[in-house]
């Protein structure tokens, strides 16, 4: 599961753990994005308060692990880079899913070395409710051409209405943001005086 969890909450927490179970799988990772180039110029905290948020947020959960694989990498954070270097890891036989929210698809023909990552790994999809799936599947039309081998699901979880940016906006207006986050990260947050306002 990538992202740049800048900060990490209950949504992806709980999107993580519904598709680790309706697709059964072993564990899953989440990876912090190091330097994502989608977001270049916006303002992201430090990529070592967001892998520190990261590894507060996932440790109460056994099947749940915090990677640095992309923040410990040099340059752009590209999710192909990514991905080739958890098929070394892990090796040809494992099936690896690339878990995030459903409108980052919509661009995905965009993305880097797309026709490659397109065929690499299996796509999961986090749909909050009343997401139009069928306008998502109309715009990957072309990219599906392009490449039959793209795989993708749907997974519908109603808590992904939390959002980062909402609750980065709350912590600079001085509202509450406990519920939405795990104490821990909320403490993190508080204790390094992240997303205040200047």
């Amino acid at each position: 599961m990538g992202g740049t969890f800048n900060p990490i909450h209950y949504g992806h927490l709980v999107t993580a753990e519904t598709a680790r179970v309706q697709f059964e799988m072993d564990q899953v990772l989440f990876i912090p994005s190091g330097n994502p180039p989608h977001k270049k110029g916006l303002p992201i905290v430090d990529t070592e308060d967001r892998y520190m948020m990261t590894v507060l947020a996932v440790m109460s959960n056994p099947d749940f692990y915090a990677s640095r694989i992309e923040i410990d990498r040099q340059g752009y954070s590209y999710s192909i880079d990514t991905i080739r270097q958890l098929q070394q890891i892990y090796g040809p036989e494992t099936e690896i899913c690339f878990i995030t929210g459903a409108d980052a698809y919509y661009n995905m023909s965009t993305w880097h070395q797309a026709e490659e990552l397109m065929e690499s790994c299996h796509f999961i999809a986090a749909t909050r409710p009343g997401f139009d799936k069928e306008d998502l599947l109309r715009s990957l039309a072309d990219s599906v051409k392009m490449n039959p081998k793209l795989r993708i699901s749907f997974l519908d979880v109603p808590a992904l209405s939390i959002s980062s940016s909402d609750i980065r906006q709350r912590i600079e207006n001085g509202l509450s943001i406990r519920y939405l986050l795990p104490e821990t990260v909320e403490a993190y947050i508080h204790k390094y005086h992240l997303y205040e306002r200047k």
